[in-house]
């Protein structure tokens, strides 16, 4: 756990949390800590027993903003990581007060690492724009991942057209149901943010309610954005089916081709396998390498015909 004093983006280290109890003269306290330092925070600050309960949950919390009292709100949002195998969710737990916020966490989030220096640059001294800036990191990231799902999507989309494998089908229907999984997630997500962007909340200032618009029609994008990619793995699959049709379809095309070509060298072989004492080429001197000849350049002739025509 990391107790901080933010006033204007600098951030001043306390030892004990017990130090942000009093309000500052000017700034705000974050406490960053994990569930394991619930127990000694809950105390301290009041928190409501149902929001530690959601954060020492190991069920997936729902994204919601619940206003308790002693002045405090307790948000739940979801931070997303896609290590191009799977796409993780991490919740992100926060407390809000007058004077401080608390970010609990499982493990520790990208969005609380890259915060620092959005702080410092926006010179943030209060927390409630600490709160903005930390749920538009967190939208924001949704975009990252959305770009390398694309990007994937590509991929396999190339690979299938190129060389079409089993694996692929594999990979399609795991890729789509975890868009769909995480399209479903971001419906109550969206919702959260529209209370943030809507109602009327006493530790937010009205001035921050255009911000998390801005923030609202981001989460709106997103969601857009992963309806269309539920879309294109429906396209990208029945693209599979397709090239395995025209696969199997190319293989009988090759094998039909090549059974034409060898029943008129069949034919040939038959009737002078016929075992019948008068056969007129039969006691010709060179009579096999004539009939040879010939079925070489029927088979032949063939083969250049059915090039040419393009069916081989």
């Amino acid at each position: 756990m990391r107790v901080r004093l933010v006033q204007h983006g600098i951030f001043t280290e306390l030892e004990h949390p017990s130090a942000a109890l009093t309000p500052p003269e000017d700034g705000f306290y974050w406490i960053d800590a994990n569930v394991e330092d619930l127990m000694q925070l809950q105390p301290l600050f009041h928190l409501h027993e149902l929001a530690v309960e959601d954060c020492l949950s190991e069920e997936e919390q729902r994204p919601k903003l619940e206003v308790y009292d002693h002045g405090q709100y307790f948000i739940v949002i979801n931070s997303i990581r896609f290590d191009d195998e799977e796409i993780f969710l991490r919740a992100l737990n926060i407390f809000l007060g007058e004077h401080y916020i608390i970010t609990v966490t499982r493990q520790k989030l990208n969005e609380l690492r890259t915060i620092k220096p959005v702080l410092l640059r926006e010179k943030v001294h209060r927390p409630d724009r600490f709160l903005y800036h930390l749920v538009d990191l967190v939208v924001d990231n949704y975009f990252v991942v959305a770009d390398r799902i694309e990007i994937r999507i590509e991929k396999l989309e190339e690979d299938i057209l190129m060389h079409t494998r089993k694996s692929h089908l594999t990979e399609i229907i795991g890729l789509r149901s975890e868009i769909l999984w995480l399209k479903k997630v971001l419906g109550p997500q969206k919702e959260l943010i529209a209370t943030l962007n809507r109602r009327e909340l006493q530790l937010i200032d009205d001035q921050l309610q255009k911000y998390f618009s801005d923030i609202y029609e981001n989460a709106v994008k997103i969601a857009e954005t992963f309806d269309t990619y539920r879309d294109l793995m429906s396209n990208l699959r029945e693209a599979y089916q397709s090239s395995l049709a025209n696969r199997a379809n190319e293989i009988m095309r090759v094998f039909t081709a090549i059974t034409t070509i060898f029943m008129p060298l069949t034919v040939i072989t038959g009737i002078y396998g016929m075992n019948f004492d008068y056969i007129p080429e039969t006691h010709l001197k060179y009579g096999y390498y004539i009939v040879l000849c010939v079925m070489v350049l029927v088979g032949g002739g063939m083969f250049y015909v059915f090039r040419k025509k393009d069916w081989l």
